[in-house]
């Protein structure tokens, strides 16, 4: 798991295992080790690599979320990527359980669904995105 976030994210990221050693302070080949699972690094090291990709440290040694069986790296701090759902034969969807108690989606949750026809849709609870829109019109009131 390690060792599979770590070659994702310094690739996404664009970096050589010599440009991550040298920002954690530790050789390429001690690098290496840690791409190649052989070795894992200590807390510290985890540490500064878990900002380095600005990831949490327990996602950064985790990988539970895959997408048609392939792992996908973890997300920034505080976005998830909550795998894959399918749509049923009424339009419904499950959000998955690691998703609502992240969310606090309980029973009777009122979501509002944004959509963007060549993006997708998002889910956003409702109470804070009417509290948004209300702030928006106070606002444009005020230049006005």
């Amino acid at each position: 798991m390690l060792r599979d976030n770590l070659i994702m994210l310094r690739n996404i990221k664009g970096f050589s295992q010599e440009d991550v050693a040298e920002k954690v302070g530790v050789s390429r080949q001690a690098y290496a080790k840690w791409e190649k699972g052989s070795t894992i690094p200590d807390v510290e090291k985890c540490s500064i690599l878990a900002k380095l990709y600005d990831v949490t440290i327990d996602s950064l040694l985790t990988s539970e979320t895959s997408v048609n069986g392939k792992i996908i790296p973890p997300g920034p701090k505080g976005k998830h990527i909550f795998g894959t759902v399918t749509l049923n034969d009424k339009g419904q969807i499950v959000i998955p359980k690691k998703a609502r108690e992240i969310m606090n989606f309980e029973v009777g949750t009122r979501l509002i669904v944004l959509g963007d026809e060549s993006e997708g849709l998002a889910l956003v609870k409702a109470d804070l995105f009417e509290r948004n829109i209300q702030k928006t019109m106070e606002l444009a009131k005020k230049e006005l």
